[in-house]
């Protein structure tokens, strides 16, 4: 019933061209929410632009062209804005993929993954590299998380076999694991493992 009524509810007028001003409120309203790195603020406020210009045109198809230009000033004012939020410091590039890397790791994200990751949220790969866990055991750390989460190696409810060990060093190869750091964190004792993600999670 409630998505019969989604779907009969009257679309909400397109209203006036989104301004610097408007896209300004949009963008603070977002980064209220929401970490952003600027890429990623930019297309929120794209975004916005699109739905925006979607609606327009189906209200009025003959003013396409108007809305077409009135569209790509906005996306000229939506990347000023994000460029501004980033000058003044409400956006830090930086800071968001320290913060998120940090986080990925701890959830048992390889280095390779994190890295993937950041790039597709629009951070520089110098950036990048520099917020990458750093310490000599991070990587074994963030493999241990994994095999927690997926329930292997020391965390496996019951003993595991030759073959459930393959289908394990598998799913550790495509989540960015490298062999060695892979078999180092199936063969580790469960007390161990423990013991490294508490200590891990201090840090």
């Amino acid at each position: 019933m409630a998505e019969q009524d989604k779907r009969h509810r009257p679309q909400r007028p397109a209203g006036r061209a989104p301004t610097s001003a408007s896209l300004r409120e949009a963008a603070l309203a977002h980064l209220a929410r929401f970490a952003a790195t600027e890429a990623g603020l930019k297309r929120v406020l794209e975004r916005r632009i699109d739905r925006w210009s979607r609606r327009a045109e189906q209200e009025d198809p003959s003013a396409r062209e108007a809305i077409a230009a009135a569209a790509a000033r906005a996306r000229q004012d939506a990347a000023e804005v994000a460029r501004a939020m980033t000058a003044t410091g409400v956006v830090d590039d930086a800071a968001f993929a320290a913060s998120r890397a940090k986080r990925l790791a701890r959830a048992g994200r390889s280095r390779r993954a994190i890295a993937a990751h950041l790039a597709s949220k629009g951070v520089d790969a110098a950036v990048a590299e520099a917020a990458l866990p750093a310490s000599p055991g991070a990587e074994l750390d963030a493999a241990i998380a994994f095999c927690r989460r997926r329930r292997v190696g020391p965390f496996a409810r019951a003993e595991q076999d030759a073959a459930a060990r393959m289908k394990a060093l598998g799913a550790l190869a495509r989540a960015g694991f490298a062999h060695d750091v892979a078999r180092r964190a199936l063969d580790m004792a469960p007390d161990a493992a423990e013991a490294r993600l508490l200590a891990s999670r201090r840090e």
